[in-house]
Order: C-alpha cells, then structure tokens, then sequence
C-alpha cells in the first residue's frame, strides 16, 4: 500500500522584515517598510505596516503617505542570502526530500517518516528548531498536497503552524474564498465573481466542463483543487540546476586582459540567460583548463542576483584568485547554479531596482534583434588597425 503523502509548507514570515528586526531588535513593534526611498516600491512590510492598508509592491512614496511615520530600511541587505543559507542548510540537515520554491520558502516531503514518528510532531519541532537558532518567525502548514499546504501555512501567519489531516480536506477548502487560492489574482477573480462563484466550494458545485468554459485549463486546475486534488511532487533538483557559457580558444593565451574580456563576454550571455528563465543564482564558478589540458574548476557562493555588473565582479575576482598567470590557458567556463526564482524583492540584493529595469530592457533588445546586437564594450573583440 502507498503511504499516504505528507507535505509541509514552510514560510519565513514577512522575511526581509524579520531579518532587519533580529539586526535592529528596536525596529520590533513597529511599522517596518522594507525597499527604496520615494520612487520605489515596498518589497516587505511588517504587521504593524499592514494595519494602515500597505503591502508588498505599494509604491513607497503612497505608502509613507498611509503611514508617515513608517521606518524605511534596508540596512541589511547584505544578511538576507546569510539567513536564507541558514535555513536552508538546517532544513537539509533534517529531512531527505525538501525543495527550495524562494529566498524564504520551502516545501518538505515527509511522506513515510510517519512510520517512524510522528510527522505532525517532527514538522512543528523542526520548525521551532529554525525559529530558536535563526531567531526568524515561520509559519507552516502540513497537509497531503503543495497548495493546500501553502493555504494552511497562510491561514497559520503570524509565526504559526496548521496542519490539515488526511481526509478533512473539503472542510478545510470549501469556507474559502477563491482569492485564497494560491494563482488567483484579481483578474480571475472578477471573472469568476462575475459568475457567482465566491467560495471553493462554489468551485466544486460547478460541473467541470462549466469552469473550463469560465476560465479554460486554469478553470480545470481550479475545480480539481476545490475537490482536495493537488501535486505532492518535490523538485528535488532546485540547487543543482545551473547555467553555463564556456569557450575553447583557436589559440592558447596568456594576456589577462585579453581573458578577462573573455570572462566578461560569458558571464553576460550567462546572466541573459538566467534573467530570461526568470531566475537569479546564489553561486558562481568559473573553468579554466590550461594548455596541457589540465582543469581547473573553482566556486564561491554570493547573494542571490541576476545582475551583469555583480556578477562579473565576482566572476572576474574569482578568476584572479584562480589563474596561475604566464600559464597558457585553452578554455574558459562561466557557470551560475544554486538558482531561486526572480521576484520584486530582487531589487533588494542591488543597489537599485533601476538597473533591474536597465537590464530587462537589454534583454528585450536582444530577444528582438539577437543575443549578439547588444554587449559591454570591454568585451567587444576590437579589430586590428
């Protein structure tokens, strides 16, 4: 017999905001905004933000209009890959099977472990366990599918935990209203408004075929998560995924100038890459295979970011600490891995969400007219006089 699936959602609480409160202990209890000044958005803010009608992607100028005496921060950008690394690694620690879906979101396999103990008991001792050590508030959510299990871990917020049991699914879903659901924004919202349909269970009283024709797949998705019918898959495979460039010289070279441009040119086909598939990476490395064929492969974890300019910085000090220099080198290799999805709250691991916009439209020029129409001019192979 199967066992019966068991999947936790855990949820770093109000994250950016946390780790900006457990730096400045004085910025508890108050209205936390987290993001750039005047013309940028709110990328977090705290409970105490949220009373005065603020949330996540409010423009920041608005926001400090709601509540002018908001506490605008970001001191700490610098700690949030530390913390989210932290986690990570206590979560890898403890359990077999745990994907990484954020910066501060996990999902957990714990199908099975019940035959050995208890699985509500592990969930909620391994998330006080991560509450103790970090000093971060999460909540969490356990039930048998991803989404119900996100919906639990939001109905548990603030620094909760809820678990679902088997079979008691419906009683859970049917009371909630379809914004709940994780995907629902508001366009679909209206629509499905539009036709009656408020709650889930107004979703699982609606022949199939009626929901396929309000809201087509999406429709089909929605009316089996109404009835309790949803994924426990794990991607196992977040942190190994990585992109990668490399390129194998006509000649062998010596002039660091010369490499660099080269490292240059491949660290920034590699980040197009990494922002087309909507991605930033957490770890870079870089492959260096020398004239007799030896190669030599290096690595260093940064904070998370999709950025040509950080990114090259790191590649190219990494190579200086690498290269032995005189050494005749026949290839070079750019790779980034350790990958999360892109979000808004990118913009807090740069310098400014402007240069996110500035590299966005890059890449829409060169998805028009080719990945080779646009590139930095160091990296522009210059032709003999």
């Amino acid at each position: 017999m199967e066992p019966l699936p068991y999947i936790a959602h855990f949820d770093l609480d109000s994250f950016f905001v946390s780790v900006e409160i457990q730096n400045d202990p004085s910025l508890k209890g108050k209205p936390v905004l987290v993001g750039g000044y005047e013309r940028g958005v709110v990328a977090a803010c705290s409970y105490e933000a949220r009373k005065f009608g603020i949330h996540s992607a409010m423009p920041m100028k608005k926001a400090l209009q709601l509540c002018p005496h908001a506490i605008v921060t970001m001191s700490s950008r610098d700690q949030y890959s530390k913390y989210s690394r932290w986690v990570t690694e206590i979560i890898a620690s403890k359990v077999p099977l745990f994907e990484k879906a954020s910066i501060d979101e996990f999902y957990i396999d714990f199908t099975g472990m019940d035959k050995f103990f208890g699985v509500r008991k592990y969930a909620e001792e391994l998330r006080q366990f991560i509450i103790t050590e970090t000093g971060l508030p999460l909540s969490a959510g356990l039930s048998s599918a991803r989404f119900i299990s996100k919906m639990a871990t939001n109905e548990a917020k603030p620094n909760g935990f809820l678990e679902i049991p088997h079979g008691k699914e419906i009683e859970f879903l049917w009371p909630m209203a379809i914004e709940k659901i994780n995907g629902v924004g508001k366009q679909t919202e209206m629509l499905l408004k539009g036709f009656g349909i408020y709650t889930l269970e107004d979703i699982a009283r609606t022949p199939v075929e009626i929901m396929e024709r309000y809201a087509g797949k999406w429709g089909i998705s929605l009316w089996h998560k109404a009835h309790g019918r949803g994924s426990a898959e794990i991607v196992t495979n977040w942190e190994q995924k990585s992109m990668s460039h490399e390129n194998t010289f006509d000649q062998d070279h010596t002039d660091l100038e010369l490499l660099n441009k080269e490292l240059v040119r491949l660290t920034e086909k590699t980040a197009y890459s990494l922002r087309e598939d909507e991605k930033m990476a957490g770890c870079i490395s870089i492959k260096i295979r020398y004239s007799d064929f030896e190669t030599i492969s290096r690595q260093e974890t940064i904070d998370y970011t999709a950025l040509d300019d950080v990114l090259i910085e790191r590649v190219k000090g990494l190579f200086l600490k690498t290269v032995e220099k005189g050494r005749p080198v026949r290839l070079l290799g750019v790779r980034l891995s350790h990958m999360i999805p892109i979000s808004t709250q990118m913009s807090l691991f740069e310098n400014n969400i402007e240069k996110l916009n500035l590299y966005r439209a890059v890449d829409d020029i060169k998805e028009k007219f080719g990945s080779h129409s646009v590139s930095k001019a160091v990296s522009v192979k210059r032709k003999k006089k």
